[in-house]
C-alpha cells in the first residue's frame, strides 16, 4: 500500500535509536580525524555580506507556525556557498538526483550524520516532505522541504533546530562536467546557538566539515574523476544590515 504524503513513516524501535545515539561520540572522533585529513580537499574564503545574502523567498504554501526562518535566528547571518567539479561523471546532474533523493545517506558521512524522514512517501523527496537530521549534540535538526526540480531540493529549518534559515542542493552539467553545490542561508537559532557559533566557533565548523564530506561523497557517488577540491566560500553579514527592503 502506498502511503500518503502527510503520513508519518514508521520509525525505529528502541533498540536501533539507541544504537543510533551511542555511534555518535564514535562518529565525532571519526570525523574529527577525517576532518584533519581532509582539509587539503577543501579551499575555503571568507567576506563581509550584504543585502544579496538574503535566502530565497519560501512559497507561503509552506510556510507555518513550526517554520523557523532566518527572522527567527540570533546573531550574524552566514551564507555559505560549497562546490565541487567532477570530470566524466557516471551520472548527469538529473540521473544523481533521482539515485540520491531516495536515500540522502548514501552521500553523507556516515559516521556523524542519518537522514530520517517524519513526514512523506518513503524514497521520494517532495515539497512539504519533513526530515530530522541527527548528528552529535548539539546538532540534531528537523527541516522541511521548501522547493523541489529535478536537480535541486531546498530545505528549511523549522523549530527545534540549531540553526535558522535554509539549504539547497543542486547539481548542473550543462558545461559537460558535472557541478554540484550546496548553498546555506543561516543565523543560529537562538543566543545559546549563537554562542557556539560566532565565539567558540565549533558549529561553524562542524558544519562546514559535515557538508564539504557530503560534497566529496557525492562526487565519489557521481563516479568520474573529482577536478580540484571542494571550494567554501563564506558571506557572513551582521543580521542589522541586512534587511529586505
Amino acid at each position: 500500500m502506498t502511503a500518503h504524503a502527510t503520513e508519518v513513516p514508521p520509525q525505529p524501535g528502541p533498540a536501533r535509536r539507541a544504537a543510533v545515539i551511542a555511534r555518535f561520540p564514535v562518529g565525532l572522533a571519526v570525523s574529527t580525524t577525517r576532518y584533519l585529513r581532509s582539509r587539503r580537499h577543501v579551499r575555503r574564503s571568507e567576506e563581509a555580506g550584504d543585502a544579496s545574502d538574503l535566502p530565497p523567498e519560501l512559497d507561503p504554501r509552506r510556510v507555518d507556525g513550526r517554520l523557523k526562518t532566518v527572522d527567527d535566528g540570533a546573531g550574524p547571518l552566514l551564507h555559505r556557498l560549497f562546490r565541487i567539479h567532477v570530470r566524466d561523471a557516471r551520472l548527469d546532474a538529473a540521473g544523481l538526483f533521482d539515485t540520491l533523493v531516495p536515500d540522502l545517506d548514501r552521500a553523507a558521512p556516515s559516521e556523524v550524520v542519518s537522514f530520517r524522514k517524519q513526514r512523506g512517501r518513503l524514497g521520494e523527496l517532495a515539497p512539504g516532505d519533513e526530515y530530522r537530521v541527527r548528528m552529535p549534540a548539539p546538532w540534531d535538526g528537523p527541516v522541511r522541504v521548501v522547493d523541489r526540480t529535478p536537480t535541486s531540493f531546498r530545505f528549511a529549518t523549522l523549530r527545534g533546530h540549531l540553526e535558522a534559515g535554509q539549504i539547497e542542493f543542486r547539481a548542473d552539467d550543462r558545461g559537460g562536467d558535472l557541478t554540484f553545490e550546496i548553498e546555506t542561508w543561516s543565523r543560529p537559532g537562538d543566543r545559546a546557538a549563537a554562542l557556539v557559533f560566532d565565539r567558540l566557533l565549533l558549529a561553524k565548523e562542524i558544519q562546514l566539515h559535515m557538508w564539504s564530506q557530503f560534497a566529496l561523497s557525492v562526487a565519489s557517488f557521481a563516479g568520474g574523476h573529482r577536478d580540484g577540491p571542494v571550494t567554501v566560500h563564506t558571506r557572513r553579514a551582521r543580521w542589522s544590515g541586512v534587511r529586505r527592503h
